[in-house]
């Protein structure tokens, strides 16, 4: 009898099985997980590893004396980052266009002025229209006083723009009912004299004039000319309840394109250059193109020509490796869309310009394992070994998912790359390392939502919404509303939540719910699903999805609560069974590899 454990040292979780073995009987007793420390196949991982080893043991009532054997996996690094690049930004001077869209603006309707300050409106002229300005020193209660009185005194004035957030409060107190614009921050710099128009929708509705060029161009008499240069504000505008905007003859708007870079991949046999400009879809046509990716790079000087270079001086930096012997291997582009702040704006606007996010991932010949086991044993005082090919055991396990038989495929989604190991009826296995997962999901929740804390970001990722509607109810994302016996917080109420290990936890972002789960899948469908497709086509010999007939989604990205179902809807067409997995029957998607490596035998 032999008691031996299985480590499968992951990017991201080191996972461990203990079995114990009885002639050619195998009873898996217990298993372990810890987040790997360090990166993946070099001696910082010990440390991760000894904790995993402790928990399974822990679990079945053994000590470290008890092992007869450890059997690590055959682990080479591999790690990834993530870079988004903008193609174009909309630089706007002297506050030539403005648009804003306050939460609670006064009124309905189209005002179309001339700027003129609250104070000095009774010097204006009486046969003029009027947009006024009224700043933070001036109360709505005086506010709606002075509007009323000019309209009693003939003045026309047919909107408002004000500094504090007044907007419903002055227009439940002036006669003649004007769109007001709030909550505009840096209101001394809106220009006076000039024409303007604020638009003010209906609840439930958005801006049709201003967010339409056409519609600006007949409030200004722009020219053809001019009208093309408005565009980035309309589009801005588009979706909002309301907005303004104000000319100057001074001001002008610029469109200009950010030197992004150029991406450089040498195959095999050719060499192929892309600029980042062309979006998403032409790189990856591009790369498509190289048989073998023997390496890629970025046009130096350019931001994505850093971020190449910094992905493989980490790697050189963990494995001692000279930085020219490490190359990439793959790359992910996905087209997306990043909140850019309009310089000159007064409110701190911002608008939605076009990007590409980029995911490269590099892996090392070099094996450290040899030197991981050495130190493992003589930490634990346990003989290690270093098993075998990590596709080949991630194979074994896989295969221990009730209902799978090969040709089968293993898709391992972790956080810096998507790993697919085949087999087909013959005993061929292949395996493939893509680059993009978790990591680059998150960066693009992020950067689309506009927010700034990363871990905000892998949450709304990892859970799903919510919207509390009173105190005693809460609306999903799904439509389904939950009741509750006892009053929620009233800090709760009316806000967007994450149900997070049953707990409701409030996100203070001012986006629909709809959005954000919009966002949240629109992200995980560019990259899960994309690489799942990339990765079945790669480990085939024909490049044909339907040569598999099951494939197993394993790691802890397969626990997401969508990543599985979005993978399988996309492969139903192609006649595969796909789905998470459930190693022995009994450990769902996590341990393939530890299993496997136990499975194989071997343990001399």
């Amino acid at each position: 009898m032999k008691i031996i454990i299985g480590v499968d040292i992951g990017n991201a979780t080191t996972e461990v099985a203990l079995a114990r073995i009885t002639g050619n009987k195998t009873e898996f007793l217990a298993s372990g997980l810890n987040k790997t420390t360090g990166l993946k196949g070099t001696i910082e991982n010990i440390e991760g590893v000894k904790y995993a080893i402790n928990s399974a043991l822990k679990k079945s009532n053994l000590d470290i004396s008890d092992i007869s054997a450890i059997k690590i996996n055959e682990a080479t690094p591999v790690i990834g980052d993530v870079s988004m690049e903008t193609i174009t930004e909309t630089i706007i001077t002297e506050s030539t266009m403005i648009g804003h869209n306050p939460s609670t603006p006064g009124g309905v309707g189209l005002g179309i002025g001339e700027t003129i300050s609250l104070q000095d409106l009774f010097q204006g002229e009486k046969n003029k229209n009027y947009i006024v300005i009224v700043s933070q020193k001036i109360s709505f209660l005086e506010a709606a006083y002075k509007i009323n009185k000019a309209t009693e005194d003939n003045y026309k004035i047919t909107g408002a723009i004000i500094q504090k957030d007044d907007g419903v409060l002055i227009n439940n107190r002036i006669i003649n009912k004007i769109p007001i614009i709030d909550e505009v921050l840096f209101i001394d710099k809106i220009p006076i004299g000039m024409n303007a128009a604020v638009e003010v929708a209906p609840q439930g509705k958005t801006v049709n004039v201003i967010s339409n060029p056409y519609g600006i161009a007949t409030i200004f008499s722009l020219s053809s000319e001019e009208t093309k240069k408005i565009v980035p504000i309309s589009k801005a505008l588009i979706g909002n309840r309301s907005g303004v905007v104000i000319k100057t003859p001074q001001g002008d708007v610029k469109e200009k394109i950010i030197p992004s870079g150029k991406i450089d991949i040498q195959g095999n046999l050719r060499k192929k250059a892309i600029n980042i400009e062309e979006g998403a879809q032409a790189i990856m046509k591009t790369l498509g193109s190289v048989d073998e990716v023997y390496d890629i790079n970025g046009e130096t000087g350019t931001s994505i020509g850093s971020m190449l270079k910094n992905v493989k001086s980490v790697m050189s930096n963990f494995t001692d490796e000279p930085m020219e012997n490490i190359k990439i291997k793959d790359i992910l582009a996905v087209d997306t869309f990043i909140p850019q702040k309009v310089k000159g704006g007064v409110a701190g606007e911002f608008i939605f310009e076009n990007a590409v996010g980029i995911a490269a991932m590099v892996n090392t010949e070099k094996n450290q394992m040899a030197t991981v086991a050495k130190t493992i044993e003589k930490s634990l005082g346990v003989r290690v070994v270093v098993g075998g090919v990590e596709a080949d055991m991630a194979i074994n396990g896989a295969l221990t998912t009730p209902g799978t038989s090969e040709p089968l495929v293993i898709i391992d989604i972790g956080a810096g790359s998507t790993d697919a190991c085949s087999i087909d009826k013959k005993g061929k296995k292949d395996l493939v390392h893509l680059a993009g997962a978790g990591n680059m999901v998150t960066l693009l929740i992020q950067k689309e939502l506009g927010i700034k804390d990363f871990n905000l970001a892998e949450d709304i990722k990892k859970y799903s919404l919510a919207r509390v509607e009173s105190l005693f109810y809460i609306r999903h994302e799904d439509g389904n509303v939950q009741f509750f016996e006892r009053s929620l917080s009233p800090k709760i109420f009316a806000k967007n939540v994450l149900i997070k290990n049953n707990q409701l936890i409030p996100i203070d972002i001012d986006i629909s719910i709809e959005k954000i789960r919009h966002i949240r899948r629109g992200a995980k469908e560019k990259v899960f699903v994309t690489n799942a497709i990339r990765s079945l086509k790669k480990v085939s010999d024909t490049g044909n999805l339907r040569d598999f007939e099951f494939v197993v989604i394993v790691g802890g990205s397969a626990l997401d609560f969508e990543i599985p179902e979005m993978i399988t809807k996309a492969l139903s067409k192609y006649g595969i069974v796909a789905g998470c997995g459930n190693i022995r029957g009994t450990e769902g998607p996590r341990n393939a590899v530890a299993t496997g490596l136990i499975m194989d035998g071997r343990y001399e």
